[in-house]
């Protein structure tokens, strides 16, 4: 009897034993998985696809068309992959290293549309008649009238924004600061058509 109960002992113990460490290592392993589990979320993911844009160019490009660039793509990218610029591009026209964007359009002008460009420019300005047209100067270019500084033409701008285009020359004299006698000096230098 007593060697019986010496080997209940025996396996009782053994049994106990071999219960605790499949405990430890069950614990082990699950600290051991929560750790791996831990890993992945903070690790970056380095197999994601890269971010694309659609982007359309035109214009003075050798081959226009709907292209796909990579994410934080510049303009000079959509170039590349147009061809390059024609013969007739105003190559200068546009800003190279501007960035892209989803959908956009970039239109590249010829070298004739560009001084179009600018002669229509400077026609806002003084037109083919020499007169400023107050519907679409800018501040520059309405300072450039005699007797009209920076806070009336900023009071020019201001009014074409509330209140609409003018609709004729006089319209100018709602400016506060503008009456009849400045308005007689410049009439003849200004527009609204």
């Amino acid at each position: 009897m007593k060697k019986n109960i010496i080997g209940i002992v025996m396996i009782s113990v053994l049994v106990c034993c071999a219960c605790a460490c499949t405990k430890e290592e069950s614990v082990y392993l699950e600290s051991e998985r929560e750790i791996s589990v831990t890993t992945e979320k903070t690790m970056p993911d380095t197999n994601r696809e890269p971010a694309f844009c659609c982007v359309y160019v035109c214009g003075a490009v050798k081959v226009p068309g709907v292209y796909e660039l990579k994410e934080r793509s510049r303009v000079f990218d959509a170039l590349e992959a147009a061809g390059g610029f024609t013969e007739a591009a105003a190559d200068t026209a546009c800003n190279l290293a501007e960035y892209v964007t989803d959908g956009q359009k970039i239109y590249f002008p010829t070298k004739e549309e560009e001084a179009q460009f600018e002669q229509t420019e400077r026609e806002s300005v003084s037109g083919e008649t020499g007169k400023v047209n107050l519907n679409t100067a800018t501040l520059a270019q309405l300072m450039e009238i005699p007797g009209i500084g920076k806070s009336k033409a900023d009071s020019i701008l201001a009014y074409r924004d509330e209140k609409g285009r003018f609709e004729k020359i006089e319209d100018i004299m709602n400016i506060t600061g503008i009456k009849e006698g400045i308005f007689e000096r410049i009439k003849d230098r200004i527009t609204v058509n």
